[in-house]
């Protein structure tokens, strides 16, 4: 029995509706309730939220595209600018019913120009006996725009007097969209993560042909009992099925074990698994060179160039900066004469040095430390005299803006400020090469 029913819309098109939007099913049937029929005004504005890879923007192209619902879908990012945004609505307007006819160029510079442009688009597309859906996918941007673009667009079917519903798409709650003074309250709807059961269901119709649907869902189930508490994003979840399914098959091509054999299929797979763990978010190396790795038997490490991580490009200072916090960092404060020192005289090791020094600095965790303490390691590790300028102060700035360096409590600390080291000894190792 479908799951989607609606009295305006073809059963045909619900059922191929339902079939391609696996698991929101009810997100599908609140927003069908909420549309109604063409020609009836729907609600002004809904705001749709939820984390990422969790199917809006997906849900929202779809069930518009399969009803063949006239609608406008705007990219926030890509439109950062009220002019490009507006200008841009009313583009793909002026294409929304003719596909063949020639689109001109379009000039709106306030929110007034688009009103009457709007009205004017709508009545000589014909568009005026049906309900217009206008997406704004990563709505959050608006909130950098001017401050009556949001309040407008929530208010659009009032100034315009046309059937149109606005669709704010957004990865953040609507009370950290809420303007200060008053503005009409969208309909909210939540998109919840998608469970494993969900994620197993939806990756598992994605098997190749060749091989039987029970042979896929057995390799997914094992994936995502691997990826599942650390990844919940869909897409990265079906690139890394896509990457390491033909190793996951190469016992029974070889003629090894059956496809039932799932002890050996697993054994096979797990060491090729944990590699890919290292990977997951960071794309550090193509499909091609992954599975050219996988062919030799490597470890992600040995590929020349792989990590952004280990092959950072930093100004000459900024890795002196980053080696001197390091040392800061993990090495303790009474060492430091002994250290960078030349002639630092006898230091004697005292029962507490001896007590301490098995215990591993790298287990403990990076240590805090003042600006002047990083200043001087850094004037002790270069070769020639620095002199401490802002251009020095600018690229520990900057450290703490690429995350490899941390402030650690308020900038108005009457001792100064004081940082954290926050990388690795790996990375420090390849810094210092």
């Amino acid at each position: 029995m479908p799951n989607l029913e609606h009295p305006a819309y073809p059963a045909a098109n619900l059922l191929h509706l339902e079939s391609l939007v696996p698991c929101r099913e009810s997100q599908v049937s609140m927003l069908l309730s909420i549309f109604g029929e063409r020609q009836q005004f729907s609600f002004p504005s809904i705001f749709i939220y939820g984390h990422t890879s969790s199917g809006k923007t997906y849900v929202m192209q779809t069930l518009l595209t399969t009803l063949q619902l006239p609608h406008v879908f705007v990219n926030c990012v890509e439109y950062f600018t009220s002019r490009l945004l507006l200008e841009e609505i009313l583009i793909q307007l002026q294409s929304c019913s003719s596909e063949t006819e020639q689109t001109s160029p379009v000039h709106c510079d306030t929110f007034n120009d688009f009103v009457r442009l709007f009205k004017q688009a709508v009545v000589s597309r014909e568009l005026q006996d049906q309900t217009l859906y206008i997406v704004l996918d990563r709505a959050e941007q608006l909130r950098e725009m001017e401050a009556n673009i949001l309040p407008a667009f929530l208010r659009l079917q009032e100034l315009t007097d046309r059937n149109v519903t606005v669709v704010l798409l957004s990865e953040i709650v609507w009370e950290l969209f809420r303007p200060n003074v008053g503005c009409f309250e969208p309909f909210t709807l939540y998109f919840p993560d998608y469970s494993i059961g969900h994620l197993q269901k939806i990756l598992s119709q994605n098997h190749p042909p060749e091989y039987s649907a029970d042979f896929y869902a057995a390799y997914i189930n094992i994936l995502l009992g691997v990826f599942y508490m650390v990844c919940r994003d869909l897409k990265e979840l079906r690139h890394l099925a896509a990457l390491n399914f033909s190793k996951y098959c190469e016992p029974v091509i070889r003629g090894e074990a059956n496809e039932r054999d799932t002890r050996k299929l697993w054994k096979n797979i797990e060491p090729h698994l944990k590699k890919a763990m290292q990977t997951v978010y960071l794309r550090e190396i193509s499909s091609s060179q992954w599975e050219r790795l996988q062919h030799d038997g490597g470890e992600p490490g040995q590929l020349k160039g792989l990590s952004a991580h280990t092959h950072v490009e930093l100004p000459y200072y900024s890795k002196f900066l980053l080696i001197a916090a390091y040392l800061a960092s993990y090495n303790p404060v009474r060492t430091d004469k002994r250290f960078f020192l030349k002639h630092h005289g006898k230091i004697r090791k005292t029962n507490f040095m001896k007590k301490h020094e098995k215990t591993s600095n790298h287990l403990l965790g990076p240590k805090p430390f003042p600006l002047d303490r990083l200043l001087a390691i850094l004037y002790s590790i270069v070769d020639n005299r620095v002199a401490p300028t802002a251009n020095i102060f600018s690229q520990i700035t900057s450290l703490v803006t690429l995350q490899l360096l941390s402030v650690v409590g308020q900038n108005d600390q009457l001792d100064g400020p004081r940082y954290k080291c926050t990388v690795s000894l790996d990375f420090i190792r390849a810094i210092a090469r």
